[in-house]
């Protein structure tokens, strides 16, 4: 009896599991601001990001660089096919303009990660590009 319930329930394991995987981030921007000076024509959008546990994202880059800092949670970060390190809640990152985001993932199975992205880049436009397949 025990192997006949174990035998219906492993589709809806398997549907759930699989359900969880496509799973995207999110991301929101918080506030964009238009700056002046020596960044005249440059905007800041602040995003905060939350990759579920496990997950990540597709390859992309950002419309300028990133100053980044991670809310909570620990966050897989690697630019330009670097190897990827992992960052805990409290600590920061920066990516170049023009760097692609490589590595962008939650670093633990069972915890999501969220972070703050500042992106300083032309006023306006989009603030994330993803890469298409080559």
């Amino acid at each position: 009896m025990e192997l006949l319930l174990a035998a219906a329930a492993a589709p809806a394991a398997v549907a759930t599991a699989a359900a969880q995987a496509q799973v995207p981030s999110t991301s929101r921007i918080v506030h964009r601001q238009p700056l002046q000076g020596r960044f005249d024509g440059m905007d800041a959008a602040f995003v905060e990001v939350t990759i579920p546990a496990g997950q990540g994202s597709p390859l992309h880059r950002h419309s300028g660089f990133v100053l980044g800092y991670v809310l909570e949670g620990e966050f897989r970060f690697g630019i330009n096919g670097q190897t990827p390190r992992v960052l805990k809640a409290g600590e920061v990152f920066y990516e170049p303009a023009g760097a692609v985001h490589s590595s962008s993932a939650s670093a633990s199975p069972d915890r999501p990660a969220r972070i703050l992205a500042i992106i300083v880049g032309p006023a306006g436009e989009q603030v994330t590009t993803y890469e298409t397949a080559r």
